[in-house]
């Protein structure tokens, strides 16, 4: 890949200081964008609007979804403003094009019955299952992203005072604990996490069997086999966790200011979606209750 791809890539992650998933997936996007234009015979430089129609238009036949083709467009975005302001480019062959509406899904969430059903699986007496349910009381707990999970350190977790301090490229938040939470953590951090590790000196609060820092895919595999041991139809994934906080909040008088901060939104917007599911779960119980419904 070209010297314009790498000094994006350090632009992002230096610079703009985005998240690694926003990292990730604008840089995937960016490069498949420049291997197409170079089977096409055409550099980033000489792309015009017909270039990037045409690679929209690929994308589609490809039967990516919408979503995907709207991230994408995104992402080209973000590049060549970065190629503009450093004077690599005087065109912009993006601007003006408008991303194809996408109908927003409305997430999934538990109730609170299969919450404690599912929070009930690991078994704390079992080191593997202590760390689990210190995770998964944790995910719960704060709703804090997956990937904010691994990545917290034993230096960001405060017992005594029942909070985790959360950092996300440059925004940070502290958000509290339940007790029960709080316990799980207390547990694993004096009985098993000394035990786990690899080295002393290890930062990560939770480690796989290895000793080694918690993976994304390790976690969705515990995510997966709670799922499985619970009976639970619906598709939990670390996200489902994330979204069922946040609804349950909303639903029990949280005001979505302190919900946004919690969640870690930039905008508002994001954080309001989940009013839409608390209406409709009201509406669902509404027309089974109601004896005219």
């Amino acid at each position: 890949m070209d010297d314009r791809y790498e000094a994006y890539a350090r632009y992002l992650s230096q610079e703009k200081r985005a998240a690694a998933n926003t990292q990730s997936s604008y840089l995937r996007d960016v490069r498949q964008f420049l291997t197409w234009l170079e089977g096409e015979g055409r550099t980033a430089e000489q792309a015009d609007q017909a270039d990037v129609e045409g690679y929209l238009n690929h994308l589609e036949a490809q039967h990516k979804s919408a979503a995907t083709v709207t991230r994408c467009l995104a992402s080209l975005k973000s590049f060549y403003q970065f190629l503009i302001a450093r004077g690599w480019t005087q065109s912009n062959p993006v601007r003006g094009l408008v991303p194809a509406r996408v109908e927003r899904k409305l997430p999934q969430i538990l109730t609170n019955q299969e919450v404690e059903l599912f929070l009930d699986q690991p078994d704390p007496a079992d080191p593997k299952g202590c760390r689990d349910k210190a995770m998964l009381e944790l995910l719960y707990a704060t709703g804090i992203r997956v990937s904010e999970l691994i990545g917290l350190n034993r230096k960001d977790v405060n017992l005594s005072a029942g909070f985790i301090h959360c950092v996300n490229g440059e925004r940070e938040r502290i958000i509290p604990l339940y007790a029960a939470a709080v316990q799980a953590l207390q547990d694993y951090l004096e009985h098993v996490r000394p035990q786990m590790i690899e080295h002393p000196d290890e930062q990560a609060l939770f480690v796989n069997m290895s000793g080694e820092r918690m993976s994304r895919q390790g976690f969705w595999k515990i995510i997966k086999h709670y799922q499985e041991k619970a009976g639970i139809q619906k598709d939990i994934t670390p996200h489902t966790l994330r979204h069922s906080f946040a609804a349950h909040l909303l639903e029990n008088g949280a005001d979505l200011r302190s919900l946004q901060v919690m969640l870690g939104h930039a905008d508002i917007s994001s954080t309001q979606i989940y009013t839409q599911i608390v209406s409709q779960r009201l509406k669902e119980v509404y027309q089974k209750a109601h004896p005219r419904a």
